[in-house]
C-alpha cells in the first residue's frame, strides 16, 4: 500500500531483457538505503518486489503482465521515475492509499501554465474514466493528485510548484504516457452496489 507521496526522483541505471520481462536498475540512495530484498516500492505508480540492494542501487523484474498494463515497456537508461517505498505502520497518510496496480496507461492532451503551477489534461481509457469524479483522487505515475475538471475523453489535474520540482510531474508533455490508478474506494463501491 502507498500513499502517493514521492520520496524520491530515482534515475535508471540500466534496463536489461525484452517482452519476456526485464530487470529495471534504479539509483534511488534515500530509498535503497532503507530497503531489503522482498519489500515493495512503488516506481511510476508500479509496485514492484526489490530482488537487490546494494549502494544507492535498487533492482526490480517487471514480467510480461506489468509491461503490458504500465507505461513501464519503454524505459530507458537515464529516464527519471517516481519512487516511494511501500507504507509502513505509524508513517503519515498524506495522499490516498494506493494499491500500485496500475489501472490504465493515459496520454497526456495538454500542459498548461496556471498562475504559479500547470494544468494538466490527460486522455483517459474508459476503464479508469468510468472511476473519475471531480475532486476525487486519482493516482498519476504514483502521484496522488485531486481531479480538478472532466470531460468524455479524460480529466484535469492542478499542479502546485512543490509537485513540479519533487516529481516527474514537472516533466510532462503533450503526448506523453503515464500510469493511471483510480481511487480503489470507487471500485468498490461499483462492486458493492453491483452486488445489490
Amino acid at each position: 500500500m502507498f500513499t502517493g507521496i514521492v520520496r524520491e526522483r530515482g534515475r535508471v541505471a540500466s534496463v536489461d531483457g525484452d517482452g519476456d520481462g526485464i530487470r529495471i536498475r534504479l539509483e534511488a540512495p534515500l530509498t535503497a538505503g532503507e530497503a531489503a530484498i522482498g519489500d515493495s516500492v512503488s516506481l511510476n505508480g508500479c509496485c514492484l518486489t526489490v530482488v537487490e540492494a546494494a549502494n544507492g542501487t535498487l533492482a526490480f523484474d517487471a514480467v510480461p503482465e506489468t509491461l503490458s498494463r504500465s507505461s513501464l515497456d519503454g524505459l530507458e537508461a537515464g529516464a527519471e521515475l517516481n519512487v516511494e517505498p511501500a507504507l509502513r505502520a505509524g508513517d503519515p497518510l498524506g495522499g490516498h492509499y494506493i494499491q500500485g496496480h496500475v489501472d490504465g496507461v493515459g496520454r497526456v492532451r495538454s500542459v498548461e501554465p496556471e498562475g504559479e503551477g500547470r494544468r494538466v489534461w490527460l486522455d483517459a481509457p474508459p476503464e479508469v474514466l468510468r472511476y473519475c469524479v471531480e475532486k476525487g483522487s486519482i493516482a498519476v505515475d504514483g502521484v496522488s493528485l485531486t481531479i480538478a475538471d472532466l470531460d468524455d475523453a479524460g480529466f484535469a489535474v492542478a499542479l502546485i510548484p512543490h509537485t513540479l520540482a519533487a516529481t516527474t510531474l514537472g516533466m510532462l508533455v503533450t503526448g506523453a504516457h503515464v500510469n493511471l490508478e483510480a481511487d480503489v474506494l470507487a471500485k468498490y463501491v461499483e462492486r458493492l452496489v453491483k452486488v445489490r
